[in-house]
């Protein structure tokens, strides 16, 4: 007689961890030398992995970590937190080498990740990091205009992504017109890009998802550590309030173009000393962690950002004819973020977590003008007073449950849900007028009210493996919104694949449906922060997008990581200014100035990305077509959208020297963006209503005369392509106590004038021309960044 026995399984569970702060490690593989199977900690640090009893061997690699390997015997669950490049209590083995997250080894697809380290390394436009400038060098992705912050995400517009900070949304994250990012790059720990393939858990966007997640706090010790720029300077200050218990971290950064700025404008205005003309933006993160127990963390996090604008005339007297006047003048326009998000983490048992977060985000536009005149004479004060306040924004409050579970060997379920009251304030001007003189006084408000709506969703997402070469992550999100008495809701599939080849190449597919609640209003190709954030209606339906993708995924040698990848994503829905309509005409309610349409976009995508080493870097190119159509403009006909860019290729490498030399350098060539431009010009004397045509020549001086111009097709005028390369140089002196680095940047090497705009306008001879207006030349600049 024999006796089979059932082998038992067990779960070793906890926590990755930095050795030298204590700081939490998302995304770190956990890989089985012997089963092949393997995991990944969530965006919380927690892993959870189920293997059979007995020997086991775990390899845990993170990017810019010296990879380890722990053996032990597993004969019940263990609660354990593996320390990267520390000590342990357990068997461990640790290897020399860095290694990447094999790439095959997921279904995950379309996503990139850049190491905070390697994005601090990279050219920078007038010395500021910035972590949207580096994913705007990946494929699939451009920034819009020159210089600017704004992600276009394979064909889709900025309204389209999903911008998370700490899990909180953040609406608006363009600093000084979208030139910069609100993200101060010493408060991320890790930021990851999606652009299809989406998981269930993400909803209400349809072309991306950025996740930026804050450092925490150093657990084991203070540290402070900065930067001087050309036009901002930033500070950290990180460290434990309990050693190993509680930690903290507060940074901050601000312009000071405002008062580099002054002594140019007194120059150019020298009888003006009342008049003060200045811009400045800054932000403020804060963030603190508290282990309650080995089951237990509470987080709390906090932003605020604002951009000020303001040419101010203080109160002034002068005489004149007798009488005292005294004039006062004020123009500002001032927008900003502010988030708050509570987090409470919980580890119920080894094989199942929960995040519960809590959360407010708030974007608001304030503008306000006021011009006041008082004249004062024996007898009585006259006054002129006129102002005008506009204002707008969005503000969320959201409460958000999610769960891991990991039932077992090659087995992983998320599931979870989310609701949220958005009150959205589309724009409204406050007028008032003050008139003595006339005796007329006027106080009115136009525009439109605010306006309350309620979203709502629950996800089930199930990644399983069906044999050793299949691997398949499923899922189902469900979202619902109420606006004005109307509830929309949706069910979004979405499904993620992976078949392992020959050579380990693997091949990979994922469909997506996603929809989107939220309209984005914009008048212009730069962020403007009149740009006007608005819900879906029953008149404006909200947009959809289905995503299909297949590719190749490849890691090589340990180190280099290779994807190729095509995709199509139609979108339903999309909206735009009707023709003749605008921000500005704010009597009319803003939904009788929108048209709704559609678009397309599809594409090939290659990347092959080195993450680790002295040398790292990406080669990335992709080819692409994408279209809009809309009823009321360009004749209902097809038309390329504005980034409608065939060819896009970037090439970034780093590389260190020794200890204290750094180099790096980028090159970015695409092809030209799409626009419309006039072809014709037509003039009209008043006196005889007679038209002249303009085929060249400079028209006869009419006088007083009117103007028309005859437009292209919509898009039908292709900018110059545009390419510019870029180099960083980086020098690190450490000392005992404090280390500091000199980083000397260029920007647009070459001084390739790239256009920002065309204007039509005559040359010499009086001829119609085309004239190309660049906007950021050859540009040196220089920081010095400290650590204490």
């Amino acid at each position: 007689m024999s006796l089979l026995v059932k082998s038992q399984n067990y779960t070793l569970s906890g926590q990755v961890l930095d050795s030298a702060s204590g700081e939490k490690m998302i995304y770190c593989s956990i890989y089985n030398l012997e089963s092949k199977a393997g995991t990944m900690t969530n965006n919380y640090g927690f892993f959870s992995i189920t293997l059979p009893q007995g020997k086991q061997t775990l390899r845990i690699s993170f990017v810019g970590y010296k990879s380890k390997i722990i053996v032990f015997d597993l004969n019940s669950d263990i609660n354990y937190n593996i320390i990267l490049a520390g000590a342990s209590n357990l068997n461990e083995v640790e290897i020399s080498a860095e290694k990447v997250e094999r790439i095959e080894q997921t279904t995950k697809m379309s996503s990139v990740s850049i190491p905070m380290k390697q994005i601090k390394s990279l050219p920078m436009l007038f010395g500021e990091v910035d972590v949207i400038k580096a994913f705007q060098l990946m494929p699939g992705v451009r920034p819009g205009t020159e210089g600017s912050s704004g992600l276009y995400v394979r064909g889709g517009s900025p309204d389209q992504n999903l911008i998370l900070l700490d899990g909180t949304p953040v609406y608006n994250v363009s600093h000084l017109f979208g030139f910069f990012s609100v993200f101060n790059a010493d408060a991320i720990n890790s930021v990851e890009l999606t652009k299809g393939g989406f998981p269930a858990r993400f909803g209400g966007r349809l072309s991306s998802v950025l996740e930026v997640n804050m450092k925490e706090g150093n657990m084991k010790k203070f540290k402070i550590e900065g930067s001087i720029g050309l036009i901002a300077s930033k500070i950290a200050i990180e460290g434990p309030i309990i050693k190993d218990r509680w930690s903290f971290i507060v940074t901050g950064r601000r312009t000071y173009l405002d008062y580099l700025a002054q002594p140019f404008i007194r120059a150019s205005q020298p009888w003006n000393s009342n008049r003060k003309t200045g811009y400045f933006f800054y932000d403020l993160n804060a963030k603190t962690n508290f282990k309650v127990n080995d089951k237990n963390w509470l987080y709390l996090s906090f932003y605020n950002g604002k951009d000020k604008f303001y040419d101010i005339e203080k109160p002034s007297q002068y005489l004149y004819d007798g009488n005292i006047y005294e004039e006062e003048y004020k123009n500002e326009l001032y927008w900003g973020n502010n988030t708050l998000t509570f987090r409470w983490n919980k580890k119920i048992n080894a094989k199942l977590f929960r995040n519960i977060s809590l959360y407010n985000t708030n974007y608001k536009l304030n503008s306000e003008q006021l011009q006041k005149s008082i004249k004062t004479t024996d007898t009585s004060v006259f006054a002129e007073k006129y102002g005008a306040k506009f204002f707008s924004g969005i503000r969320d409050y959201g409460l958000k449950a999610e769960f891991d579970w990991s039932p077992r060997v090659n087995h992983s379920v998320k599931y979870g849900g989310n609701i949220v009251q958005h009150i959205f304030s589309p724009g409204a001007t406050n007028y008032s007028i003050k008139d003595d003189y006339v005796g007329a006084e006027v106080d009115s408000m136009v525009g439109a009210k605010n306006t309350y709506c309620l979203e709502n969703a629950l996800f089930f997402e199930d990644e399983f493996n069906l044999n050793s070469k299949i691997k398949i992550n499923a899922g189902l999100h469900y979202s619902g919104f109420l606006v004005k008495g109307k509830y929309f809701q949706s069910l979004q599939p979405r499904l993620s694949a992976r078949y392992i080849l020959k050579k380990d190449w693997a091949l990979k597919f994922s469909y997506s449906r996603m929809r989107q609640y939220l309209h984005f209003i914009t008048t212009s190709s730069i962020s403007l922060p009149t740009d006007l954030w608005v819900p879906a209606t029953p008149t404006l339906i909200p947009e959809i997008s289905n995503q299909v993708a297949i590719g190749f995924a490849k890691t090589l040698k340990n180190k280099y990581l290779f994807t190729l990848e095509g995709y199509y994503k139609n979108m339903e829905n999309v909206i735009d200014y009707k023709n003749g309509a605008s921000f500005f005409n704010n009597q009319d309610d803003w939904e009788s100035k929108i048209t709704t349409g559609k678009g397309w976009s599809y594409g090939l995508e290659l990347l092959a990305q080195k993450k680790v080493g002295k040398t790292t870097g990406w080669i990335g190119y992709s080819l692409s077509w994408t279209n809009r159509q809309f009823a009321d403009l360009n004749n209902g006909e097809k038309f390329p959208f504005k980034y409608d860019n065939r060819h896009c290729a970037t090439f970034v490498i780093s590389h260190e020297i020794n200890a204290k030399w750094k180099i790096s350098g980028d090159w970015v060539y695409s092809t030209g963006n799409a626009v419309t431009l006039a072809t014709v010009k037509y003039r009209r004397d008043p006196n005889s209503n007679i038209y002249s045509y303009n085929q060249g020549i400079d028209f006869p001086d009419f006088g007083f005369e009117s103007e028309i111009q005859t437009y292209s097709k919509r898009n039908g005028f292709r900018m110059a392509d545009y390419h510019r390369a870029d180099i960083s140089l980086i020098k690190t002196v450490k000392k005992t106590n404090y280390e500091y680095a000199v980083v000397l940047s260029i920007y647009n090497i070459y001084n390739r004038v790239n256009p920002f705009y065309y204007r039509i306008g005559q040359n010499g001879a009086g001829k119609i021309t085309v004239q190309r207006i660049g906007l950021i030349p050859f540009l040196p600049s220089i920081t010095i960044n400290f650590k204490i």
